[in-house]
């Protein structure tokens, strides 16, 4: 079992940064592949970010694509979201997942954990 804690939302203008933490436990971290999905109201909950194992390259939707980057420190067990030009249209629950697999991590199926999400909300 692995538990997720995420941390780093609240509310910002437009134009702003914001980075989002979410922490791991229990299991070793370095095995697992560390993504970012997010949720609006009304909406699906969509990929975000990936970044499969310790050195391999990160993937992005396109919408955040240049404005979003994912990281992870395994020493700290923890995965980043550096959010960058944030706008309106970003608000939404952020929610840290972790899965097992290495492929086909862009569809939420494909992960096995999830933490409790974090808000972020951006105003014009």
């Amino acid at each position: 079992q692995v538990q997720l804690v995420e941390s780093g939302g609240g509310l910002v203008q437009a134009g702003d940064s914001v980075r989002l933490s979410c922490t791991a436990s229990g299991r070793t971290f370095s095995t697992l592949s560390m993504g970012w999905f997010r949720q609006a109201p009304g909406k699906e909950r969509m990929f975000v970010a990936v970044i499969p194992r310790p050195g391999s390259s990160t993937y992005y939707a396109d919408s955040v694509k240049g404005r979003f980057t994912i990281s992870r420190d395994n020493a700290k067990n923890t995965v980043y979201l550096q959010m960058n030009s944030l706008r309106p249209e970003d608000t939404a629950v952020y929610y840290c997942a972790a899965s097992t697999y290495y492929e086909n991590l862009r569809e939420r199926e494909n992960y096995n954990y999830w933490g409790q999400g974090t808000q972020v909300t951006v105003s014009s």
